[in-house]
Parts: structure tokens; C-alpha cells; sequence
């Protein structure tokens, strides 16, 4: 039995994503701006696929597909060869995503298999019994006037094991962008097997609708997202959430140098730490556990999560964010 959900990923400042989610009566054209005839439409989104099976009791990549403009890098070998993990590179021609691209990836991974993803990309994702999918990308980051949306759907069992990063950067700073696009939205949804929704989420920066993002993101230049859901990640789970309590702490009994001081409308100065993290427990038993950061360095960020999720690296084969 398969399980997913179609996911769309698309940036630049067209809007044909609206309609293709909508499925309205109007002639699907893909990223050249062609018109496609009946079914292509589908085919047009299937950029990619990659399944992970047990052979030999190794996981190992039994298919995998990608077409232009997505291309699957998948090397033989990442850290020690005890590590039982594949690793999946999703890479774009040209470096990244441009207008009119819509780009749509699905994974399956098998039975007590490992897989790591580690670039941002739209996902369509099966995790198995006892298995492990740990999607770890850099940070998207949005140019002027772009329009970027993003949907990934996860399907686990009760002992299905889960990474999930997702982050944005404020934009290209030394080109002066600052929370200067469009429109960025970003939805994770997990369903159980049953269809159960375990967890729902969707992030919207909407310049439409809320005017000036950067006005209401007071200098915090990176906001992100970790999810860690399974029983495998429950020690890492305790881990994060004894350092974020401690160190959110330290920062609100004992403000530092670490703290930053901007003026408001009202021409008063508003203290503020430069790192916030947050930590919530969902899922029956608490079996997941939600991080939120918002910061105003994206250094800072990949130091967080190299530190927060270093215990991967005996299932994965290397430490995350190195």
C-alpha cells in the first residue's frame, strides 16, 4: 500500500500555482509556457522519484527518477560504511528555482530503511516501519518580488521515524532585500495510515495581505521550523528540549550582549534577544515534538541545528549542518 499526496513547489512571480492547486478548467502550460495536451499536465509535475528498499539487509535507492529541471544526486557512500543510510542530493539546473518552475518529488521509504534528504524541495513522502526519512536543506531564500510556495505531505506509521527542517532567510542582504518578496508559503502536513492528520502547518508572508513583511518581523532575519517524530527520535527530542528551556532561560533571567535594541514607531527602543526557540509536544503520547526559531543571523541558526541534531549522526552517517 502506497501513501502521499500530489506537492507542488514553485517560485517567481507567476500565479498559475493558484489555479493548478485549484484544478480550474484552464489550459495547463508548463514552465516554457507551452499549452499540454490532456495528461501531460500530470506527467509535467512528476519531476521526480526516488524509493528505498532493504537489499542485502542494506537501504539502497530500487528506483529512482528525475527530469529536467530536477536532478537526483545520490552518492555510493556518506561517512562510515557501518552507517545503514542513503543519501539523496535534490539539486535545480541552473542553481535554483525561476519563474514558472513546479517542480513536484516523491519518496518512499521502506521497512526499517534510512533516508536523507538534503536540499529544499517539494515532497511527496511514504516513511515505513521502523524507518527513518530525515530532510535536512539549506534555508530557502527568496529574491524581490518572488512568489514561492511549497507543500509537503508526510504518511507514517505509529513507529515511523521523522526529520523535517524547514526554514527562509529574509533574502539577499547584500543586494539590500530584506522580506522584500511577494509572497512565501510553506505548508507540512503528516497523516497517520488511517489518514488521521497528525500534524498541520502552513507559514504565509503575504505582502498582499499583511503590507510591509520586514515591518513585522522586528530585524529577525531567519525563521525556522524543526520537526522530530518517531521513537527513534525521542532522545534527541529530550535533548532540544531541555536546551531550549535552559538557554531561553538564561537569556530572559540574564539579558546579554546577545540582546539586540531597535526603535519603534513611537521613536522608543525595544530589547529583544537576537535568538528565540520554542518547543511544543503533538501527536498522541507525545510522540513529536515542534521547534520554532526565529533569529536574526542564519549563522546562528546552522549552529542550532548542527548542535540540536548532532545525535544523527550514528543513523545517518554524519552529523547534520557540518
Amino acid at each position: 500500500m502506497s501513501y502521499g499526496a500530489v506537492v507542488t513547489h514553485q517560485s517567481g512571480s507567476c500565479t498559475s500555482l493558484i489555479q493548478s492547486n485549484q484544478r480550474v478548467a484552464l489550459p495547463s502550460v508548463d514552465g516554457r509556457g507551452r499549452i499540454m495536451r490532456s495528461g501531460e499536465a500530470v506527467r509535467e509535475m512528476e519531476m521526480g522519484s526516488v524509493v528505498v528498499e532493504k537489499v542485502g539487509g542494506r537501504s539502497s535507492v530500487t528506483s529512482c527518477f528525475s527530469r529536467y529541471p530536477l536532478k537526483f544526486i545520490i552518492p555510493k557512500k556518506v561517512g562510515s560504511s557501518k552507517t545503514d543510510a542513503v543519501w539523496v542530493y535534490a539539486l535545480n539546473y541552473g542553481g535554483g528555482i525561476v519563474s514558472g518552475d513546479n517542480i513536484s518529488c516523491k519518496f518512499s521509504v521502506g521497512d526499517t530503511c534510512t533516508m536523507v534528504l538534503t536540499t529544499q524541495g517539494s515532497t511527496k513522502a511514504r516513511v515505513g516501519s521502523n524507518a527513518l526519512l530525515a530532510i535536512i536543506p539549506d534555508p530557502v531564500t527568496c529574491f524581490s518580488t518572488a512568489r514561492y510556495c511549497q507543500k509537503q505531505v508526510f504518511c507514517v506509521l505509529p513507529d515511523s521515524n521523522l526529520v523535517m527542517v524547514d526554514w527562509i532567510t529574509s533574502g539577499r542582504h547584500e543586494s539590500g532585500e530584506k522580506w522584500d518578496f511577494d509572497l512565501y508559503r510553506s505548508t507540512n502536513n503528516i497523516f497517520l495510515e488511517d489518514g488521521q492528520p497528525l500534524f498541520l502547518d502552513t507559514m504565509l508572508l503575504d505582502k498582499e495581505k499583511i503590507g510591509c513583511v520586514q515591518e513585522h518581523m522586528h530585524n529577525y532575519q531567519v525563521i525556522a521550523m524543526i520537526v522530530l517524530l518517531g521513537p527513534k527520535m525521542q532522545y534527541i527530542q529530550n535533548l532540544v528540549q531541555d536546551h531550549v528551556k535552559k538557554v531561553m532561560s538564561e537569556q530572559l533571567q540574564h539579558p546579554s550582549a546577545a540582546w539586540s535594541h531597535q526603535r519603534d514607531k513611537a521613536d522608543h527602543f525595544i530589547t529583544k534577544p537576537s535568538f528565540i526557540a520554542s518547543c511544543s509536544a503533538f501527536g498522541p503520547k507525545k510522540i513529536g515534538l515542534l521547534v520554532r526559531v526565529a533569529a536574526e543571523t542564519t549563522e546562528s541558526v546552522y549552529k542550532f541545528l548542527r548542535h540540536q541534531l548532532a545525535p544523527l549522526e550514528p543513523m545517518i552517517g554524519v552529523p547534520p549542518y557540518r
